[in-house]
């Protein structure tokens, strides 16, 4: 799998044949609906003006049913995913199974997670220090409650995006930072 963490811009050299883009917007379920489609929208529109064939994959509506989220996610050449709040993404990941899917699809040397802010904290081994930015507890309706401080672990250090935090520092935690614009590509 390619790891693409920043905004699109220079996202399309990764791509291969498939240039459909499952664009997942769930860390900002706790925004109103018009903001949220309206960034959502702005997503989309960036990816097309790239030429690539961006659409929603709502996690909500595969909540519980795994085998249908991996049917639809497997058509795609990538998946990219927005900012907002790590907790929410998170849980909204492991209610659809969107966390075991993503960690089958390292193994796919073609396969490019792209993403920014929220989307590039939940690969982190922990979510530990992210409650300084964001709020664990904000739990929109159908979510479950629980705290889950677990990150994906799929790179080994945790990011620090938009935000000085003396946190990870104290704790001894390693970390990148990442001003806007900056990029993170990882390949196999």
């Amino acid at each position: 799998m390619k790891l693409y963490l920043s905004n699109p811009e220079k996202l399309l050299e990764l791509f291969s044949d498939n240039k459909k883009v499952a664009v997942i917007a769930n860390a900002m379920d706790y925004v109103g609906s018009l903001e949220r489609e309206e960034s959502v929208r702005n997503s989309i529109m960036e990816l097309k003006n790239l030429g690539l064939l961006p659409e929603e994959v709502d996690l909500r509506g595969y909540f519980d049913r795994q085998k249908e989220l991996s049917g639809k996610l497997n058509n795609y050449g990538a998946v990219y995913i927005r900012g907002g709040n790590t907790f929410i993404l998170k849980r909204a990941m492991t209610q659809s199974s969107f966390d075991k899917w993503i960690r089958d699809r390292t193994k796919d040397p073609n396969f490019i997670y792209a993403g920014y802010s929220a989307g590039i904290c939940v690969l982190s081994p922990t979510l530990h220090g992210l409650e300084l930015v964001d709020d664990p507890n904000i739990i929109p309706q159908g979510y479950n409650s629980k705290i889950d401080w677990d990150g994906l672990d799929i790179v080994n250090f945790s990011f620090a995006p938009h935000y000085k935090s003396s946190h990870l520092i104290k704790n001894k935690m390693p970390f990148k930072t990442l001003r806007d614009g900056e990029v993170v590509i990882k390949t196999n």
